[in-house]
C-alpha cells in the first residue's frame, strides 16, 4: 500500500510527533535528550523552522514548529532524526530501527487550538507521572514561558504577548492559565477528530 501524500502547509503552525520505534526509549540520559535539542537548534536555522513549545519525553517527543514560505519541515525532521539515529547507534551500540516510522503531524488551524496544544504538550510529564509540578520537567518549553528561563530553541509564540504587558505579568498569568483547567479531555478529542498526517521524510 502507497504511503498517504504528504500535505504541508506553505505557512502556518504542526504540531509534530516522533516514538520510538516499539516504543523503545529513544532517550536514555539526560545526556541524550541535550543532544537531541542541540540537533534541533542545529538545523531550524538553516530549514527556516521556528519552535514554539516542546517537550522530549523518554520514548517519543512533541513539538509546535511554525512554518514560512522558506520552511522545510520534512528536511529538519529528518536531518534531525538520523543524526540523532547516528549518535544513538554508536553511543549504545545499537542495531536496526530506532523512530517508529516517519513523524506524524497535525495542523493546528486556529488560536485555541494553539493555546490547548502548547499546554497538553508542556502537560505531558506531568500525566505520566514522571513529575508533580510542570516546571520540574527539564526538557521542555514550559519554564520559557512561565518563569523566563533562557531556551536557545525556542521562538516565543506569538500569542504569549498578549498575556500581559509586562514580562512578568505574562509569566504568572502563564503559569495561572496551565492550572485552571485538565487539558487531557480537551485535547484527546483535538486530537483525535485531527486528521494525521504522515511524511515521506
Amino acid at each position: 500500500m502507497p504511503r498517504q501524500a504528504r500535505i504541508i502547509p506553505q505557512t502556518g503552525f504542526l504540531h509534530i510527533i516522533c516514538r520510538g520505534n516499539n516504543k523503545r526509549k529513544v532517550f536514555r540520559y539526560e545526556r541524550d535528550k541535550n543532544r537531541y535539542h542541540q540537533y534541533l537548534r542545529d538545523f531550524k536555522l538553516e530549514d527556516k523552522i521556528d519552535i514554539y513549545h516542546y517537550c522530549l519525553m523518554n520514548n517519543h517527543l512533541h513539538l509546535i514548529a511554525g512554518l514560512n514560505q522558506d520552511s522545510n519541515i520534512s528536511r529538519f525532521m529528518k536531518r534531525a532524526n538520523l543524526r540523532y539515529f547516528y549518535y544513538y547507534r554508536k553511543k549504545y551500540t545499537y542495531c536496526g530501527h530506532l523512530w517508529q516510522g516517519r513523524f506524524k503531524s497535525k495542523i493546528i488551524d486556529s488560536e485555541e487550538y494553539l493555546i490547548q496544544c502548547g499546554k497538553y504538550i508542556e502537560l505531558n510529564p506531568v500525566r505520566a507521572g514522571i513529575i508533580t509540578y510542570p516546571e520540574d520537567f527539564k526538557f521542555s518549553s514550559y519554564n520559557y514561558y512561565a518563569f523566563g528561563r533562557k531556551d536557545l530553541l525556542i521562538t516565543e509564540n506569538p500569542l504569549y504577548k498578549d498575556l500581559g504587558l509586562q514580562q512578568k505579568e505574562r509569566q504568572y498569568t502563564y503559569r495561572t492559565m496551565m492550572l485552571e483547567e485538565d487539558v487531557s479531555e480537551i485535547t484527546t478529542k483535538q486530537l483525535s477528530t485531527h486528521n494525521i498526517l504522515l511524511y515521506n521524510k
